[in-house]
């Protein structure tokens, strides 16, 4: 059985229609990225998963279960770290993750999640005292309390900085190497590449493509080459990348002389998004 599996789901506001039908499937255990500009239906769809927000039409299933009906027994395996959220500021973050724990018929030891988190040092400070991407490692630790299942991570890493950054993507790797099944939805392009088994681009409410991050950048059609030459840049793109390298480095070799500054640049995740939602790419099966 699938994590979760969406299929034709649609929802819309008045004439705006923000999920048009879109359908898709993660596995137990995959981290599964869904990744589109502001207004092309992420939040909506997180949020009809989460069971928080009606559908119009589809079928949806979490961990088996319809979350337009699953109440509190689904809601018991899922944790969800939200875009924003606002915490009791003169509670402790020990005193806010016990709070959260007495959900939970079997919840996870809170000092073991403030360590996951990395909030030892402030274990002992009051909410109104913690930075922004401390506030976000709270909101991680809430999520991940209740020892879920599935967890939504909706822009976890906004407001870290690089390091600590990194350091959420080492507890994302861990979480999925116990088996947990993630949603992640993130505007750092680098963050998907890194996390993601398998990303859902999505554009006006449509699939626009769906794959791994291997994948996705695979089907982009030109390589950059570039070296400098006689004190100028030459950029020359191809989607053949190996003869056309073997034709300038024979030349060179040929001649007696260095290609300057040769670099061959592949495309990021990052580029192939930028043209996915500028595009006019088909919705995927």
């Amino acid at each position: 059985m699938s994590a979760l599996e969406v299929r034709d789901l649609r929802k819309a506001y008045g004439a705006v229609e923000a999920v048009a039908g879109i359908s898709f499937t993660v596995e137990q255990g995959e981290v599964f990225g869904l990744l589109g500009p502001n207004g092309a239906g992420k939040t909506t769809t997180v949020e009809i998963l989460e069971g928080y927000r009606s559908r119009d039409g589809g079928e949806v299933t979490v961990l088996g279960v319809d979350p337009a009906h699953g109440g509190s027994a689904l809601r018991e395996r899922i944790g969800v770290v939200l875009q924003t959220s606002e915490l009791p500021a003169a509670l402790t973050v020990r005193e806010v993750h016990r709070m959260f724990a007495g959900y939970y018929e079997r919840p996870r030891d809170i000092d073991e999640v403030i360590g996951l988190v990395g909030l030892e040092e402030k274990a002992g400070a009051r909410v109104k005292t913690l930075s922004g991407g401390q506030k976000r490692r709270l909101d991680l630790g809430i999520a991940l309390v209740g020892d879920p299942e599935l967890i939504f991570l909706d822009e976890p890493t906004t407001g870290f900085d690089p390091a600590a950054r990194r350091g959420a993507w080492e507890l994302v790797r861990s979480l999925r190497a116990l088996g947990k099944t993630i949603l992640l939805t993130t505007h750092y392009l680098d963050e998907a590449q890194q996390l993601a088994d398998r990303v859902a681009v999505i554009r006006e409410g449509l699939i626009v493509n769906i794959g791994s991050p291997a994948d996705l950048i695979g089907v982009a059609p030109t390589v950059e080459i570039r070296y400098r030459e006689a004190g100028r840049d030459v950029v020359i793109e191809t989607d053949e990348p190996t003869r056309v390298l073997a034709g300038l480095t024979g030349a060179a070799v040929a001649a007696g002389r260095e290609l300057e500054s040769l670099e061959v640049v592949r495309p990021s995740l990052e580029d192939v998004y930028l043209d996915l939602i500028d595009g006019e790419s088909d919705e995927a099966p």
